[in-house]
């Protein structure tokens, strides 16, 4: 179990825990332009939700020492769109140097693609550092993926499971993340300025104090996700 623990004049209401598709689409647009304490001990779960909790134990340490921004901010200039012609595919191979530090030997381009139900080829993947923005994941299986210094500004993730993924740092600005589930879901460093939270599930979601209170001040989130966090 990995968790964080809140700052000590602070009473928690609550603890924060720790093959190809048949069919597949992507679309390109005419024109884009981008607009502390860790304890972590052992715990009854599965083999691969032990080794989530071991990333994420890592990562928190990590973050708790390095306290470091998303890759890229959304003011930033983006790089050019990848004209590889099978750029969205790769996301069923992902980003296979790095995971915690988003390291890559090749930027992963998925902005615009579309990933709409993929219930398969994304479960588990590595996509660190990748490039998201205006992609489609709505009701995809995306449980146990590894999506530290993702840029997912604009993205549609509605219905989309989060289940035991480690979502480091994330940028979801303006995404649309209606419905989604954050079960046991690594997301600390990530921001949500903007970001359509509407009945998206926050049970036993591992984050810190001050991202914590950043993500109580969206308005979208509803009783009972706001009741998981601990909101005041």
């Amino acid at each position: 179990m990995a968790f964080l623990s809140p700052s000590p004049t602070q009473k928690p209401q609550s603890q924060y825990l720790l093959n190809y598709p048949k069919k597949f689409s992507h679309y390109t647009p005419l024109l884009h332009r981008p607009s502390s304490q860790i304890r972590c001990s052992a715990f009854r779960d599965s083999s691969n939700a032990k080794e989530i909790r071991n990333v994420a134990c890592g990562i928190l340490a990590a973050w708790a020492i390095s306290a470091v921004s998303p890759v890229i901010a959304a003011s930033q200039r983006l790089p050019p769109l990848s004209t590889e012609p099978n750029r969205c595919e790769r996301a069923f191979v992902g980003n296979t140097i790095g995971q915690a530090n988003g390291v890559y030997d090749k930027p992963l381009d998925l902005r615009f693609c579309d990933y709409t139900n993929e219930k398969t080829n994304l479960k588990g993947k590595s996509l660190s550092a990748a490039l998201m923005s205006d992609a489609k994941f709505d009701g995809a299986d995306m449980s146990e993926v590894i999506m530290s210094k993702a840029y997912a500004v604009g993205a549609s993730f509605k219905g989309t499971d989060f289940s035991n993924a480690v979502l480091d740092r994330v940028n979801f600005e303006k995404a649309d993340l209606q419905g989604a589930s954050f079960k046991n879901t690594v997301l600390s460093g990530s921001t949500f300025n903007d970001a359509n939270l509407e009945n998206v599930v926050f049970e036993d979601t591992i984050i810190g104090y001050i991202d914590l209170q950043k993500l109580c001040t969206n308005k979208t989130i509803d009783e009972e996700g706001r009741a998981n966090l601990g909101c005041r």
